[in-house]
C-alpha cells in the first residue's frame, strides 16, 4: 500500500522551532486526521509538504519518492494535493474555470495549438470540461458552474476549492480544515465526500478543528501540540489521552 510518509520532520525559523521530530504515516485508502490547538504547527507541516516551505530536517517520501527538497510542481506530480486554511480562488472567475486550472498537470496539447484553434486541443478542452463538470455534481455544484466563483457563499467556495484539488486526480489530499465556516448540513455532506475519496483509494490528511468530526471519519488520528506530536492512535485513544485532554480536547468541550 502507497503512503504519505513523514521521518523526523523538522522546521526551525531562525531559533524558533516550529516543528519536531514529527513522524506520521499517511496510507492510501484512509482518513488520517491531524488536530492541536492554534498555534500547533498543523498548518506548517501541511506546507512542508507541498513545498510551501523549505524543511529544515528529516524526510517527506510519497511511496519510494523522496520529495523532501522537490518544488511544488514537482510535488503535484508525485500526486499531492492541498486544499488552503484561507480559500484562494479566483473570484472573478467562473466555478468550472478555477475547476479547470486543476487539470494543468493532464494537459497535453500545448499553449499554441489552443491559440491555433487545432482539432486535438478542441477535443481536449471538451474533454477537460465534461471531466470539471462531473466534479461539479460530485460537489452538488453544477448549477454554479457559470456563476462568478467569488460571488458564492462561503461554503460553496469551499467545495470549489475542494473540487479543484481533486481535478489534478491525487493519490493524497491534505484538507487544511475543509468545514471552516460551515454549518452541521453542509459539514456531513463534505464528511460522505471524504469518504467518499478514501473508497476510490485517495489517501487523505484532514486537519481539522473540530474534534468530533474527526473522529467521526479517521481510525487514526495524530496530535501536534508546540510543533511535537503529543499523541497518536484510534480516536478513542486519543479522545481519552489526559496529555491531549490537557493541551486541547479540554478547551474544545469546555
Amino acid at each position: 500500500m502507497t503512503t504519505l510518509r513523514l521521518t523526523d520532520l523538522e522546521k526551525r525559523f531562525g531559533g524558533v522551532v516550529a516543528s519536531e521530530d514529527v513522524n506520521m504515516t499517511v496510507p492510501a485508502g484512509r482518513i488520517t486526521g491531524l488536530i492541536g490547538p492554534n498555534g500547533a504547527g498543523k498548518t506548517t507541516i501541511v506546507n512542508m509538504i507541498t513545498g510551501m516551505l523549505p524543511v529544515t530536517g528529516g524526510t517527506i517520501h510519497v511511496g519510494d519518492t523522496d520529495i523532501t527538497h522537490a518544488p511544488a510542481h514537482e510535488i503535484c506530480r508525485a500526486g499531492l494535493a492541498r486544499t488552503f486554511q484561507n480559500i484562494r480562488l479566483l473570484g472573478e472567475t467562473s466555478v468550472i474555470d478555477n475547476v479547470l486550472i486543476g487539470f494543468h498537470r493532464h494537459k497535453s496539447s500545448s499553449l499554441l495549438s489552443a491559440l491555433l484553434g487545432l482539432p486535438a486541443a478542441g477535443r481536449e478542452t471538451r474533454a477537460l470540461r465534461d471531466r470539471a463538470m462531473a466534479l461539479l455534481d460530485r460537489f452538488d455544484l453544477a448549477r454554479f458552474a457559470d456563476y462568478p466563483a467569488g460571488g458564492l457563499s462561503y461554503g460553496h467556495q469551499r467545495k470549489v476549492e475542494m473540487a479543484r484539488a481533486m481535478a489534478a486526480a491525487p493519490d493524497f489530499i491534505l484538507l487544511d480544515e475543509p468545514i471552516a465556516g460551515m454549518n452541521d448540513v453542509e459539514s456531513e455532506g463534505l464528511a460522505q465526500i471524504f469518504r467518499g475519496f478514501a473508497e476510490d483509494g485517495k489517501g487523505v490528511l484532514l486537519i481539522e478543528h473540530n474534534v468530533r468530526f474527526v473522529a467521526r471519519l479517521c481510525s487514526h488520528i495524530y496530535v501536534l501540540d508546540g510543533g511535537r506530536l503529543i499523541s497518536e492512535g484510534t480516536p478513542d485513544h486519543v479522545l481519552n489521552d489526559p496529555g491531549v485532554i490537557a493541551a486541547y480536547l479540554g478547551d474544545a468541550h469546555a
